[in-house]
């Protein structure tokens, strides 16, 4: 029952990923319009001083999208995988299926990177997306996101017997 529970979650995994991809590719113009304005460190009245500049050239902010979107497709992708790894396992000892968990986990770890690194310390630290209005709901889900996705990692990581 426990590693049906893990390949169900690692399938919601993928599903998460995988939306939020297709949501920001269905909503590109406005993804590179609200990376755009975070990475313009526009309206800061709380730190208007900053440790480094704003970037503003289109191109980097079309390369911080993609990027945002990469990690979000690299995250789906291997979280779909770990599933699929660990049901063709689901009925082998334990150390196969322990084994079968690594995309499972691989795809935790590039969630945290995204949702804590990026959003977090880039965005939230670097480019101090707290100070502004819209990026209220984003940098507070990000944070969610990262939490959940730490705690999957460590609940793949259990050892199953």
């Amino acid at each position: 029952m426990i590693r049906t529970f893990k390949i169900a979650l690692a399938v919601f995994i993928a599903l998460f990923c995988l939306t939020y991809a297709a949501q920001n590719l269905m909503n590109l113009p406005s993804a590179h319009g609200f990376v755009g304005l975070m990475t313009s460190m526009a309206d800061h009245a709380a730190y208007p001083d900053h440790i480094g500049p704003p970037i503003t050239s289109p191109g980097i902010v079309w390369a911080f999208v993609f990027i945002i979107i990469a990690a979000e497709l690299l995250g789906g992708l291997f979280a779909a995988k770990g599933a699929l790894d660990m049901w063709k396992a689901r009925g082998a000892d334990a150390d196969t299926f322990n084994n079968s968990k690594t995309y499972a986990m691989a795809a935790c770890g590039v969630a945290v990177l995204l949702w804590f690194g990026v959003f977090g310390a880039i965005g939230g630290a670097y480019f101090q997306m707290w100070q502004v209005a819209a990026a209220e709901g984003p940098l507070a889900h990000a944070s969610a996101f990262s939490i959940q996705h730490g705690l999957f990692f460590l609940i793949f990581a259990l050892k199953d017997s």
